[in-house]
This record gives structure tokens, sequence and C-alpha cells, in this order.
């Protein structure tokens, strides 16, 4: 669930069957008053050129559409004796398109496309500015699961990095607790590279931030991260002393930053 401020009114979007719906109810509450929504929702369901469009939306979407029945209704339209709830349009053809939910977030939701349609019937400046607040979630979404696809990234990559620790740097006789000391001890050499300080020292200055340094990392920083852990496997299996790698990373490091952030500035990477 997720809100938009349009026009000074909230409008909540749920997902659904992994589509987005948007609440048609709170749309009407711009036009009018709490009380007038579901009105509002039925005049406009019950003209012809909305039965058409949301019609012709579920022969595309819908293959269970009932296209009989909606015949039925688009014939009637128009007339003034013709009243078409919601729940009798959803009923009788099985339509999807637009969904009445009950409970704390209950109302009227349509896909995002009939929502748009629907707004026309609110004015045409409110459709615009909820396409456009609508849009803006969208992207602030995708920059999110760039992050955290990329944070997932240096995770894997961390086991290729570990992996190649236990197979070179780690004697088969050491104790738990020693490994652990040889794990913390090369993850610092990264820590270092990238930011400078260990992972303890960001602690020590962090205190009230939960999680580690690289949960506060930026996507280049993870993105330079993960080529570091895949270049420093490949120098313990050279088997370079840790000074000389450190030494490596982070010229590395300072090469790739640099590079990431040019690119940032000509907007090629976001």
């Amino acid at each position: 669930m997720a809100k938009l401020n349009v026009k000074d009114t909230e409008i909540t979007i749920i997902s659904f069957a992994e589509k987005d719906y948007i609440s048609l109810t709170d749309m009407a509450n711009a036009k009018d008053s709490e009380s007038r929504a579901a009105d509002i929702i039925k005049n406009w369901l019950r003209n012809r050129y909305t039965l058409e469009f949301l019609g012709t939306w579920e022969i595309i979407h819908n293959p269970n559409f009932k296209v009989v029945e909606f015949d039925h209704f688009k014939s009637r339209a128009g007339l003034p004796s013709f009243v078409l709830s919601v729940s009798e349009w959803i009923e009788k053809t099985d339509a999807i398109g637009i969904i009445v939910k009950k409970g704390k977030y209950g109302g009227t939701y349509a896909q995002k496309d009939i929502a748009f349609e629907f707004g026309s019937a609110i004015s045409v400046t409110f459709k615009l500015y909820l396409i456009n607040e609508f849009q803006r979630l969208k992207e602030e979404e995708q920059k999110l699961l760039g992050w955290s696809a990329k944070r997932e990234l240096a995770k894997l990559n961390y086991h290729i990095h570990t992996d190649a620790i236990k197979r070179n740097l780690i004697p088969d006789e050491l104790s738990s607790a020693q490994t652990s000391i040889i794990y913390a001890n090369e993850a610092d050499v990264l820590n270092v590279a990238m930011f400078g300080i260990t992972a303890k020292q960001w602690r020590d200055a962090n205190p009230n931030l939960k999680g580690n340094i690289r949960d506060y990392a930026t996507i280049n920083e993870l993105i330079c991260l993960s080529n570091m852990e895949n270049l420093n496997a490949v120098f313990i299996s050279e088997k370079l002393k840790q000074k000389e790698r450190l030494i490596k990373l982070n010229q590395i490091a300072i090469q790739q930053m640099r590079i990431l952030q040019e690119m940032g500035q000509r907007k090629i990477l976001k």
C-alpha cells in the first residue's frame, strides 16, 4: 500500500494480483464529499463511453471476461433507466480492472489505466497531476529496487570473497574463533580501501545507526565494492600480501569512483 498526494487529496494505491490499483473512492473525494463518492463512481460507470472503455480494457487484459454480458450492458448504457454498480459489473462480467475492497482501506479501486480515465471525470488538471505523481512514485521504487539489487550483488560477491579467504589464507587447523578474526580482518581491507576506516571505527563513530557501513553506502560505492571483492579474491589466490592488496584496491576504488561519478554527472548512470 502506498499513498499519493494529488492536489491536496490523499490517494491510496494497493497491490492486487501483482498490479497497481488506485483508489477511485479517494479520487472521487477530490471532487465532492465522501458521502457522494459512491454516486460519482456509479454515474461515471453508467456512461456509454465509460463502458466501452472498460469493456475494451477487459477484452485486451482479461481472457475470462464475459463479452456477452458486456454487450448487454452496453446496449442499455445511456438510457435514463440504466443504473450499474461496480459490484454488479464485476459479478456479471468477471471484470478484473475494477475491484471493491472492504476493511481498513476499503473502497473502489481500479487498475492504473482505468483510474487515469476516471480522473477525467474529476478534472483534466487532476488527471494530469495524478499521472505525474504516479510516475514519480514508480521512479522512486525503481531507484530503491536498483539499490537493493546492487546490495544483494555485493552480498553474493562477499561469499566469493570469503571462499577465496578460506581456501588460501585459513589453515585447516585454525579454530572457528581464529577464522572469524581473519574474515573480519579481510573485510576491513575492503572497508579501508573504499571508505578509509574499519568496520569498528565506523560503529564507534556512528553509535546510533543500525546495521553496518555498507548499509549506508551509495549505489556507486556498492558497485565499486562488488568489483573490489572479486578482485581481492583474485589477488588472494595469487598470494599477494595484504598490504599490497590494500594499496592496489585503494587505487582501484579511487579510479572506479571517479568514473562512476563522471557517468552520473552525464546522467548515464542514475
